[in-house]
């Protein structure tokens, strides 16, 4: 369903709607958070699973696209990789997490208004999430772009000519992003990843200076010193569709996605 940029309340809003049934069709415990967005109602749809108190792990992704001018003229990407792709990563944790309860309380976040005119700003869905938790936070992590993969030498960039000497040139991994501090964090997440068979998994945690790094909606969580990481698939550093109208579905790998979502499913029933 597209466009869903936040001129098109109505797309967004049915797409809140469509995402918060196939949450409760997978046994989820269901809250949709409004936003206080003039000209919504903008919502985030949080699904629980596993205790209903104690420490909580959190897994977002926002299901809005943006609106951009392409030869001065306004175009709507169908956001396949930026973010449906993280979506469907939500849906699928659903999925199995019905199947099989988790020891620790998982919380399972669509936000809305992460792409502009809202980022960075406190009208980012899940900075209203963010500053709503009372129960303590153990990890978050931003499915932010998880979909698109290109084996072709040359097809992944980074933000400093200096990281190629570092990491591949193929576009090809998943990687895992955090700040400095967030070191355990991120090698927690990457460990449980790499146990997804033929995943090839990089990671870096960097100062929030570096391009890209606070790229997504787990900045808002590092205001309320939450760990928060995200994993990505590098968004335009690999995409060339990004914020395109060629971001489509046919484009995405569907297996590396699976693999992704195994990871962070093993992450979770290992946590307590």
């Amino acid at each position: 369903m597209h466009p869903r940029s936040a001129d098109n309340i109505d797309n967004l809003n049915r797409s809140a709607e469509y995402i918060k049934e196939a949450f409760i069709s997978r046994g989820a415990r269901i809250t949709a958070q409004d936003i206080p967005i003039t000209g919504g109602p903008y919502k985030n749809i949080v699904a629980n699973y596993g205790p209903a108190d104690g420490p909580l792990i959190i897994i977002g992704a926002h299901y809005d696209s943006v609106s951009s001018y392409e030869n001065d003229q306004l175009t709507y990407t169908p956001g396949a990789d930026d973010n449906a792709s993280g979506v469907a990563g939500l849906l699928e944790l659903a999925r199995l997490l019905q199947q099989q309860t988790p020891g620790i309380g998982v919380q399972l976040v669509a936000y809305a208004s992460e792409e502009p005119p809202f980022f960075r700003s406190d009208e980012m869905g899940s900075a209203v999430h963010a500053a709503s938790l009372e129960r303590p936070v153990k990890l978050m992590i931003a499915l932010e772009m998880i979909g698109y993969y290109d084996s072709t030498p040359g097809s992944q960039d980074y933000p400093s000519p200096a990281m190629s000497w570092l990491y591949p040139d193929r576009g090809d991994f998943i990687a895992v992003v955090g700040r400095m501090q967030d070191i355990n964090a991120v090698r927690q997440v990457k460990a449980a990843l790499l146990s997804s068979r033929d995943l090839s998994v990089y990671s870096m945690n960097a100062p929030g200076f570096i391009p890209g790094v606070d790229f997504s909606d787990h900045l808002n969580y590092w205001q309320h010193d939450i760990p928060a990481v995200m994993i990505t698939d590098t968004a335009f550093y690999r995409n060339k569709q990004y914020h395109l109208p060629g971001d489509i579905a046919d484009r995405l790998n569907y297996q590396k996605m699976a693999q992704v979502v195994d990871g962070v499913t093993t992450l979770l029933y290992n946590s307590k």
